[in-house]
């Protein structure tokens, strides 16, 4: 096992047979804005230290690092099944499978890394759902995969890790637009800005909206603001607004148990 530092959900956690984790940007070998845990490939981090990093990771599960698998993220609602690692990570935003020893990894830097199980069936997923993802469905997608596996949408438990929250989220009104466009009961989850123009987004809100929408009761959000914190999470738009020349990446990862 590994004494990389991570996060648990109370929900996730009382599920038998089930393993997760919530990784903050601690205790890895990645250096400069990178510091310390960065676990994204497509950074311009040195790749050895991300290998390094990763494998880290893997040992909070005890599986090797091949063992530990992310899909190449493309912001979509797209969903995935895997029996076993992959050689080259398929283009998508959702994970699941019924493999135990199989940890699943979804990235993030603001966007919401969400878990998902139904201990019963013996299934799980992860997913990332930046707001393009969130609106296009991908938690949904995540859902359809699960239940194409044996499991039951009203049996399954989902979390939703460390993003970007409310108060950090300032967006302009075409992006309100956007949403009431596709959505439009969505417009509560926009509160007032700091300027006529602006808005504040619940993306965990919104995303914990569609989990139930699709039938998932027992769903909850982790409560940590990755922008507000600088000390514990990567950020893309504190990196912006910083003007750091990258960030790191998060992970949120979950893995059946063998023999559970």
């Amino acid at each position: 096992m590994s004494d990389v530092p991570f996060l648990t959900s109370p929900l996730l956690a009382a599920l038998p047979g089930v393993r997760h984790a919530f990784f903050t940007r601690n205790g890895g070998v990645s250096q400069g804005i990178y510091t310390s845990l960065n676990l994204g490939r497509g950074s311009r981090d040195d790749p050895a230290a991300v290998e390094i990093n990763r494998a880290r990771a893997a040992g909070v599960f005890g599986v090797a690092s091949d063992q530990l698998i992310t899909a190449y993220q493309v912001h979509s609602a797209i969903a995935h099944v895997a029996d076993t690692p992959w050689s080259e990570p398929p283009q998508g935003d959702a994970i699941a499978t019924t493999t135990p020893g199989l940890a699943l990894g979804a990235l993030a830097a603001d966007c919401a890394p969400i878990l998902l199980a139904d201990a019963r069936a013996r299934v799980v997923a992860s997913a990332h759902a930046g707001w393009q993802g969130a609106l296009a469905g991908v938690a949904e997608a995540a859902i359809e995969a699960m239940v194409g596996l044996g499991a039951v949408r009203e049996r399954i438990v989902a979390v939703v890790g460390p993003c970007i929250g409310q108060a950090s989220y300032e967006v302009g009104l075409e992006f309100l637009e956007r949403f009431e466009s596709a959505q439009p009961s969505s417009a509560r989850f926009f509160a007032a800005g700091a300027a006529r123009d602006k808005r504040q987004f619940d993306l965990p809100g919104f995303v914990l909206d569609r989990l139930r929408g699709a039938g998932v009761a027992d769903c909850a959000w982790i409560g940590r603001d990755t922008c507000a914190e600088p000390a514990e999470f990567f950020s893309n738009r504190r990196a912006v607004k910083t003007g750091e020349d990258g960030y790191g990446r998060l992970m949120a990862a979950i893995m059946l148990e063998p023999g559970g």
